[in-house]
């Protein structure tokens, strides 16, 4: 009874084994059934349908359409410079369905509104930059200086005679131009715009002498010779104007230049966090892509999830600083 009790076991065995082999065999030779996404993905944006955000918010969530077969839906939810979107996405699941387009704004938001409901670097959870867009320091052809420090020449002899278009306190081109001011030791006065049509056209016209735009807004008016640029913004120079000098060249450490990116809310899986990151990646090494953002007048820019996230931190700061040392407050 015992060598027949001890032969069952042992067939038992077998048999287990048997049957677990294949499977072992299986899971080595085909990849496991994707769990993310398995449902529709929403990315929110922050500002209205035909902004800069929203058009290069659709064209990754195209690319991660078909990257991870589902479909990635553009959510546009603006109003208050952001605050709403970006509010809207903290209190969402952190299951990485209800994603964040980032914009400088949520970098600059920190300090410009003294009354958040959330902590943007504390709620939201970066996952992936997608696209870095210089600027550009613009006169009208009239002006008097040639180059930036011609500019800067001028603007010291003549303290408080030079307007500045921006797009209203807190924007990008408000901010541009105030670093450029604090680092220069120049007296500009900044004149605030509800849009850049408006800017542009004094700008043009000479009612404001100098802006410091995004340059895919001004490209045009700039290669119509419409307006003379004297420095681009970034700390090298760009492909869009390879004959114009940084900033830098004459400002040491100057550096100034939009970004946009995508984040979830804070607790979203880390597996999560990885996958988007790395289908964004794949997307700034596609050509078709890349050469996409440069029409759109943008720069790849590729982290990872932890390098994005000091970028953010040093931009927070960097903005903040100028913030408070301006004076600024939202408008």
């Amino acid at each position: 009874m015992k060598i027949l009790r001890r032969n069952f076991l042992q067939l038992g065995a077998s048999v287990a084994a048997a049957l677990t082999a294949p499977r072992r065999a299986l899971s080595q030779t085909y990849p496991t059934r994707q769990t993310y996404p398995t449902r529709p993905v929403r990315l929110i944006v922050g500002f209205p349908p035909g902004s800069a955000s929203d058009i290069n918010a659709r064209l990754i969530g195209q690319f991660l359409s078909k990257r991870l077969g589902q479909q990635f839906v553009i959510e546009n939810r603006p109003g208050a410079a952001g605050n709403i979107a970006t509010e809207y996405v903290v209190r969402a699941p952190a299951d990485g369905y209800t994603l964040l387009y980032v914009v400088p704004p949520n970098a600059i938001n920190a300090t410009l509104f003294q009354k958040l409901d959330y902590n943007f670097l504390r709620d939201i959870a970066p996952v992936a930059s997608i696209v870095r867009t210089p600027g550009v320091m613009e006169v009208n052809p009239s002006f008097p200086a040639k180059t930036a420090p011609e500019f800067i020449a001028y603007a010291k002899a003549n303290p408080g005679a030079i307007n500045m278009a921006t797009l209203g306190p807190g924007s990008g081109q408000h901010l541009f131009g105030e670093l450029f001011k604090m680092m220069a030791g120049v007296d500009l006065v900044a004149v605030h715009y509800h849009g850049a049509p408006q800017a542009l056209q004094d700008l043009i016209s000479g009612r404001v002498q100098v802006m410091f735009d995004i340059v895919v807004s001004s490209i045009a008016q700039i290669r119509a010779g419409q307006l003379r640029p004297l420095a681009v913004t970034t700390a090298t120079r760009i492909d869009e104007l390879p004959d114009v000098p940084p900033v830098a060249d004459f400002v040491p450490r100057y550096e100034a230049s939009g970004f946009q990116g995508i984040g979830t809310p804070t607790g979203t899986p880390t597996a999560i966090v990885d996958q988007l990151n790395q289908a964004v990646n794949a997307a700034l090494a596609d050509s078709q892509f890349k050469a996409r953002l440069a029409e759109l007048g943008g720069e790849p820019f590729a982290t990872s999830p932890a390098d994005f996230r000091k970028f953010l931190a040093d931009e927070t700061d960097k903005w903040g600083k100028v913030i408070r040392a301006a004076h600024i407050e939202a408008d």
